[in-house]
């Protein structure tokens, strides 16, 4: 007993020094990115911003080369994508954050590769920490936390496998990775521990991974949100005849269109909303099974319920009253917004039957969502 206990310590101690390590390298990834942003090329970056001045009908972008060994190598070849509302402009997607310049490039191969090294070491935590406490890490907060972080990152080297053109979201990825692990060590930490009586169900496997399996997917989509609302205004300033400044013409200019972005988010929120649907469904069965009921309008129970309705009017305000672009990205920013408080703000200031202890915000429980 005594030799388990210290072994389970032991096993707690390398978790936390995988995370730090994480987060070291996810903070050496973060600079590479900007050292991919920074060092790549801005001059061909004009190619696009001419395709998106009034009158322009841009109906194929040129393949981005640089030169290597002698020859040329191709790095991407933007595709152009058209908006969906009648009557737009056609707008060619961006090089990418290397800007086409092949320094850029390497600068966004190295952050890649240590993107992926920061993953191993924070799944390893992850991992170990399951050990330590001989059960599945979503007991607390902090092992929410530090769960749903290793995922997020994971759907982006995923996403990144499958050839999809997202490498564009590592900076904004591992800045909020960053901060989001930052909190949780430093406030959301929790000893090991064992989960109480009600817990102890194997739909604790089947409904928190879901629930963080969602909750990755939708900040994913929620900040190509984020994005196509900054790169959509860029867009019609410069069609309108503006000028944007420098700054906002290297940065804006080397993401995808704001199509582009606008139908990533909403494919990627459209494809989780089912497994969102389940997550909620296996809550209540799990309800039932722990507690006698399947629904008691728990407040984790409402904002989960709130969130699905909220995923629910923008995908169908998406399919059938024709909703794209602007207003359809406020109603997708609401809904993720309703999950964060599902999070955070239920956690934290409410409490109820989700709720597992009362000592300090790391002694909230997660499960449940």
């Amino acid at each position: 007993m005594i030799l388990a206990a210290a072994t389970n310590e032991n096993l707690a101690e390398i978790s936390n020094v995988l995370i730090y390590s994480a987060m070291a390298v996810y903070t050496l990834a973060f600079f590479a990115y900007i050292a991919e942003w920074t060092f790549g090329s801005r001059s061909k970056v004009a190619r696009t911003a001419s395709a998106l001045t009034p009158g322009a009908q841009a109906k194929k972008a040129p393949a981005v080369t640089v030169k290597q060994g002698g020859g040329t190598a191709v790095l991407e070849r933007p595709k152009v994508v058209v908006r969906a509302a009648s009557g737009s402009r056609d707008v060619p997607d961006g090089p990418g954050a290397h800007g086409g310049d092949e320094k850029g490039d390497l600068y966004g191969r190295i952050a890649i590769s240590l993107t992926v090294l920061a993953f191993l070491l924070s799944l390893g935590g992850v991992l170990t920490r399951a050990l330590s406490v001989e059960r599945a890490p979503w007991g607390n907060m902090y092992e929410f936390n530090i769960t749903f972080s290793t995922t997020a990152v994971g759907v982006y080297l995923i996403l990144l496998a499958l050839r999809k053109n997202v490498r564009w979201l590592g900076l904004f990825l591992t800045t909020t990775v960053l901060l989001d692990l930052g909190v949780a060590v430093t406030w959301l930490y929790t000893e090991s521990d064992q989960l109480v009586p009600a817990l102890h169900s194997y739909w604790l496997y089947i409904h928190v991974s879901t629930a963080i399996l969602c909750g990755a997917v939708f900040y994913v989509g929620a900040v190509g949100t984020i994005l196509y609302l900054f790169k959509d205004a860029y867009e019609n300033k410069l069609a309108k005849g503006g000028k944007p400044g420098s700054f906002a013409t290297s940065v804006m200019e080397r993401l995808p269109a704001s199509a582009t972005l606008d139908k990533f988010a909403y494919r990627v929120n459209a494809a989780v909303f089912p497994l969102w649907t389940f997550t909620i469904i296996a809550g209540a069965i799990w309800a039932g099974d722990a507690w006698g009921r399947y629904w008691g309008w728990d407040p984790k129970e409402t904002w989960s319920f709130i969130t699905w309705v909220a995923y629910a009017g923008y995908l169908h305000a998406r399919a059938t009253a024709g909703w794209k672009g602007r207003k359809a990205a406020y109603l997708a920013l609401l809904a993720f917004g309703c999950w964060l408080f599902n999070y955070y703000g239920v956690n934290i200031f409410v409490s109820g039957k989700h709720s597992y202890a009362d000592v300090g915000l790391g002694a909230l429980a997660a499960v449940g969502f």
